[in-house]
C-alpha cells in the first residue's frame, strides 16, 4: 500500500466505483442474475456503516448512451447490488457516453460533487474508492480524497499517479482511517 496526503480527517461518506471495485466487473452488465461481489466488499461497507461513515456509488454507465442497456436495467442490477452488499445512501451513475462531453463523466468531478450535495457534506469531507485512473481523476476534480485498488485492467500509469494505493477494499479504507501526523 502507498498513500500520498489523503485527508486531513476521516471521511464522513466513502464513495465508490461500482464495476471492478465492488462487483466483479461484466461488460455492460444490465442482468442482476450476473452481479458478484469483490472479495471482502460486504464487509467493508458494514464496517463504514457501523461506524456512521455514509456509503454511496458513482458510475460511469456508457451502456446506456451506446443502446446496450436501459437505464431500467442499469437500477434492477443496483437493486441486486443493494440486496447483496446492503443499502447505500446515494446512487450517481453518467449514462452518456466516452464522446459526449458531460460534466458527471468520470474523470469530471459531477457525479462526486452532486453525492456530496445530497449528503450535504463538502467534498473534502468525502473519499473516493475506484480501480481505475478514471475514479482518482473524479476524486481530484471535486476536491475529495482517493484510494485505487487495482485490479487486471489499472494501467500502470494509472497506479503511478494515484494519491493513494490499496492492495484492497478493507486496504483502502485503513489508509483512510490512519493518522496523517
Amino acid at each position: 500500500m502507498r498513500s500520498r496526503a489523503l485527508a486531513a480527517a476521516a471521511p464522513k461518506a466513502v464513495l465508490f466505483d461500482r464495476d471492478g471495485t465492488l462487483v466483479v466487473d461484466v461488460p455492460y452488465n444490465g442482468e442482476p442474475a450476473l452481479v458478484q461481489e469483490m472479495p471482502g466488499a460486504r464487509q467493508v461497507l458494514d464496517r463504514l456503516r457501523g461506524a456512521g461513515v455514509a456509503v454511496g456509488v458513482v458510475t460511469n454507465q456508457s451502456g446506456i448512451a451506446r443502446g446496450l442497456l436501459t437505464r431500467a436495467q442499469v437500477d434492477a442490477v443496483h437493486a441486486r447490488i443493494e440486496e447483496i452488499l446492503g443499502p447505500f445512501a446515494v446512487w450517481e451513475v453518467c449514462p452518456h457516453g466516452p464522446a459526449d462531453g458531460c460534466a458527471c463523466r468520470k474523470p469530471e468531478p459531477g457525479m462526486v460533487l452532486a453525492a456530496c450535495r445530497r449528503l450535504g457534506l463538502e467534498p473534502g469531507q468525502v473519499a473516493v474508492i475506484g480501480d481505475i485512473g478514471a475514479d482518482m481523476g473524479a476524486a481530484r476534480a471535486a476536491g475529495a480524497a482517493g484510494v485505487l485498488v487495482p485490479t487486471a485492467v489499472t494501467r500502470p500509469e494509472e497506479i503511478a499517479a494515484a494519491p493513494a494505493v490499496a492492495s484492497s477494499l478493507g486496504g483502502a479504507v485503513e489508509l483512510l482511517w490512519r493518522d496523517p501526523r
